[in-house]
């Protein structure tokens, strides 16, 4: 694929000096000064897998990889040994829920503490008291930003799905 040759492009300089040259009669745009940017190394994304976190129960993976970012698939309550969702309500199904994040998240090489976004979706919000009770144990400040939505229903009857996006360290 032939890519463009950065070197060559011109920049703008500011519009009061710009405006300035003009009136002069000088160009309103200054030669590139630094070198031709270097094209990025591209990796494609890679799917994270572990049998500690239930098996994707459609055509998506447990989490992608795509650079320092990992993009966690939404977990419902399934227990990961049996397939089967855990009984309990919604203390008992976000329990396992994070457990599951957090194997799919070990899988990657990190932890809560790696995750700068979630997604919580539930399917009744009179819930999300208890969810949020469950769901701040496993997290510390400073808290990744978060979406909670009230949905009609979820997979398999699920009270509560969760997702979320991770950060490799600086």
């Amino acid at each position: 694929m032939n890519r463009p040759d950065y070197s060559k492009i011109r920049r703008p300089v500011g519009s009061a000096l710009a405006a300035g040259l003009l009136l002069m009669g000088g160009s309103a745009c200054e030669p590139a000064s630094s070198p031709a940017p270097q094209t990025p190394t591209w990796s494609p994304p890679q799917a994270v897998e572990t049998a500690a976190a239930p098996e994707a129960i459609g055509p998506y993976s447990q989490a992608i990889r795509a650079g320092g970012t990992v993009y966690l698939a939404g977990q419902i309550a399934l227990d990961p040994v049996t397939g089967e969702m855990v009984e309990g309500g919604i203390e008992a199904e976000t329990r396992q829920v994070m457990d599951n994040l957090g194997a799919v998240l070990a899988a990657a090489g990190m932890d809560f503490s790696h995750v700068v976004q979630t997604q919580v979706f539930l399917t009744d919000l009179g819930d999300f008291a208890a969810m949020n009770e469950i769901y701040s144990g496993y997290l510390s400040p400073p808290y990744p930003a978060r979406a909670t939505v009230g949905v009609a229903a979820l997979p398999r009857g699920a009270l509560v799905e969760i997702q979320m996006v991770a950060v490799d360290g600086p």
